[in-house]
Order: C-alpha cells, then sequence, then structure tokens
C-alpha cells in the first residue's frame, strides 16, 4: 500500500506549492484544476515518478512535456472560459489538452505524430475528457478562413509569430506563444483587439524547445 505522503494527490500538492504557486499563478480554477487532474496518467510509464517534478519529461520524437509552472502560467493567462473555441497547436502528451477541455469546453488540438495522436486520445478516453478533436496536421499550413478561435495555446517555441496564427484570432482571443531562439525566447499573451490590431504582452522569459514545423528565420551571410 503505498503511504499517503508518496500519493499522487500529495505529489500534486507538492507540485501546486512549491513550483506553481512561486511562479504567480493565482488563478483558482486553474490551481483547483493542476491539484485535482492526474498528470502522471499522461506521462510515458518510464517516467510516471517524475510526473510531478520540476522538469521537462521526453513523450517520444525529441519532444516534451513543458515544466509544469509554464503550463499553470499559459492556462491563467488564456483563461478559456466555458463555450469558447480553443486551438492547441501540439497535441503532445494531451494533458494540456485535457486542462484546456476543463477550463474551456471545445478544444480543437494538432499534432504531426500520429502515434503521439494515438497515445493522446487513449489517455483522453480513459480519463472521461470530453469536447476535444484531435487532427493529425501541421497548424502553420492554416485551418481555413473561416476557422477562428477565442483561444490558441503554442506548446512549442516559434523564432516570430506568423502573421497567418495572428489572423486565427476572434476579436477578444487570446495566444500564448513563445518566441525567439535560445537563449533568448519570450512567452508572450497575443490579444486580438479590433479586426485589424492586436496587443502583446510580455509573461515571462523561458526557454521551450521550437515546433517542427516552425519556419526558419532568415539569415544573410556576407
Amino acid at each position: 500500500m503505498i503511504s499517503n505522503s508518496h500519493s499522487p494527490e500529495h505529489a500534486r500538492f507538492n507540485m501546486v506549492e512549491q513550483q506553481v504557486r512561486p511562479w504567480d499563478v493565482f488563478d483558482r480554477r486553474v490551481l483547483n484544476l493542476i491539484e485535482t487532474l492526474p498528470r502522471d496518467a499522461f506521462v510515458p510509464e518510464q517516467y510516471k515518478g517524475l510526473a510531478y517534478a520540476d522538469i521537462e519529461i521526453p513523450i517520444g520524437h525529441g519532444q516534451h512535456m513543458m515544466f509544469p509552472r509554464v503550463e499553470a502560467r499559459m492556462l491563467q493567462a488564456l483563461d478559456a472560459q466555458p463555450g469558447e473555441k480553443v486551438l492547441e497547436i501540439g497535441t503532445g502528451s494531451g494533458y494540456v489538452t485535457a486542462c484546456l477541455a476543463h477550463l474551456g469546453g471545445q478544444v480543437t488540438s494538432l499534432e504531426i505524430h500520429p502515434d503521439l495522436i494515438e497515445q493522446a486520445q487513449a489517455t483522453l478516453d480513459a480519463n472521461d475528457i470530453n469536447g476535444v478533436q484531435l487532427h493529425c496536421r501541421n497548424a502553420l499550413e492554416g485551418m481555413g478562413e473561416n476557422s477562428t478561435f477565442d483561444v490558441i495555446a503554442v506548446t512549442g517555441s516559434l523564432p516570430f509569430l506568423p502573421d497567418s496564427l495572428r489572423q486565427q484570432l476572434n476579436v477578444g482571443g487570446r495566444m500564448f506563444v513563445v518566441t525567439g531562439e535560445a537563449p533568448v525566447m519570450e512567452a508572450e499573451l497575443i490579444t486580438r483587439v479590433s479586426g485589424d490590431a492586436w496587443s502583446s504582452e510580455g509573461l515571462f522569459e523561458t526557454v521551450l524547445a521550437p515546433l517542427e514545423q516552425a519556419p526558419r528565420p532568415n539569415y544573410f551571410k556576407f
């Protein structure tokens, strides 16, 4: 029998108190969600013991789950509300997908690796996470002119923010994205304030692995 001091519930509590709260995450909805949603269910079997540690957990294809504190700051900044249309770029393990579904409802999540999609879908189903559609496709090729969203979560970094991605926000919509190149990257909250205007708020500096389909900046060689 596992002692309570090592239970997943206790590990989640410690993660929130020691990693998440010190990173200025105070949104009660986000804290309650992270304390109750079993992150360990989304972690590959060999890393289950590290599900609540302050690390980026490998999930295959050179991809990693984000630090728990970064996930929490992203969720707090996006402030997804029930009934909002949510786009996630980079399904990965499906953990952030599940969080967004709990907070906002209608989640479309895109991933380029079929096996990650398959595993994430199985985990979401096993944990009764509804309101999610997973698609195997390159998000940066666009979702069509009529596909716009209230919330966009980009789970890998981009060297710069393509205008096509900004255009997918509804007016009043929010996007979390990390832009730049290591070692200088910044997490930003982009808000579409009108049909032709966006605001940008710098949230924190971090380093996040790039999206595999991310555009490469053009450098001039002299």
